[in-house]
C-alpha cells in the first residue's frame, strides 16, 4: 500500500493492466450479451462450457485482431510511415466494434487458414507531416 502512495510509477504500472483486464470484460460483455452476462446453466460442466466457449471467441478475436494489427504496422512502415515501437505497445488487440457479433458461430475443423491469403486492410489517407 505503501508503494501505491509513494510511486507514481508504480500506480501507472498497475493502472495499465487494471485497463488492460477491464478491456476483457468488456469483450466478454459484448459476446455474452444474450444472457445479460448470466450464465444460468445448472450443471457445473454446462457452466465450464459455456465459459470455456466464451474464453474461445475472446482468443479467436484477440488472434485475429494480432495478425491484422501486424499486417497494418507493416503496410504502413513499408509505406515509409514511421512508428516508434514504443507507442506500438499501447495497441491492443482488444477492440470488437469492427466484429459483428450477432449470428451462428460455425466452426470448419476441415477448412484450412492460409494466413498468407486475408482480406485486403482498408485503403485510408494518411497525411504525413
Amino acid at each position: 500500500m505503501l508503494k501505491w502512495i509513494q510511486d507514481p510509477e508504480h500506480r501507472r504500472k498497475v493502472q495499465v493492466e487494471l485497463n488492460k483486464g477491464e478491456s476483457k470484460h468488456s469483450l466478454a460483455r459484448a459476446l455474452f450479451f444474450n444472457r445479460l452476462g448470466e450464465i444460468r446453466d445448472r450443471s457445473y460442466e454446462d457452466q465450464l462450457h459455456r465459459a470455456s466457449g466464451l474464453q474461445l471467441l475472446i482468443s479467436a478475436i484477440v488472434t485475429w485482431n494480432s495478425i491484422y494489427i501486424s499486417r497494418a504496422i507493416e503496410t504502413l512502415r513499408a509505406n515509409g510511415i514511421h512508428i516508434p515501437e514504443e507507442n506500438i505497445q499501447h495497441i491492443s488487440p482488444l477492440g470488437w466494434e469492427h466484429i459483428a457479433l450477432t449470428g451462428d458461430y460455425v466452426w470448419n475443423l476441415n477448412q484450412k487458414v492460409n494466413f498468407e491469403k486475408l482480406r485486403p486492410l482498408r485503403e485510408i489517407k494518411i497525411k504525413v507531416k
